[in-house]
C-alpha cells in the first residue's frame, strides 16, 4: 500500500511516500514494514525491524517526524490503488497516530 502527502521538512515543501509492506505469513498473522521517502529519496527511521503491528509502524514513522522536524498536511492524503483492503482499514484506524500534536 502507498499512501503520499503533501508537507514540508525545516520549512521546505516536499511530497512524503509511505509505503506499507503487509507479508502475511498465515492467515492469522501478519508482519508490516514501512518505508518513509521524500520525492524518490528512501530516509533511514528509528529502525528497519518488521512490526507485528501496523499502528506499532506508523508509530515509528510520528516519531521520526517529530525528531526531524517533518510535517504532512493531511488534507493532501493520497492513497494508491494499488491495495490490499484489510491494511486500508488497519491504516485508516490508526492515521491519526501520525497527525498527535
Amino acid at each position: 500500500m502507498v499512501v503520499q502527502y503533501q508537507g514540508e521538512q525545516d520549512g521546505i515543501p516536499t511530497k512524503f511516500t509511505i509505503r506499507i509492506i503487509g507479508n502475511n505469513l498465515s492467515k492469522t498473522s501478519s508482519n508490516y514494514q514501512i518505508d518513509l521517502l521524500v520525492g524518490d529519496k528512501q530516509l533511514p527511521t528509528f529502525k528497519t525491524l518488521i512490526h507485528k503491528r501496523l499502528s506499532n509502524c506508523l508509530k515509528e514513522i510520528y516519531l521520526f517526524r517529530k525528531h526531524n522536524n517533518i510535517s504532512f498536511d493531511a488534507s493532501s492524503e493520497k492513497v494508491a490503488p494499488k491495495l490490499v483492503p484489510y491494511d486500508l482499514i488497519l491504516y485508516n484506524y490508526h492515521k491519526h497516530t501520525l497527525f498527535i500534536a
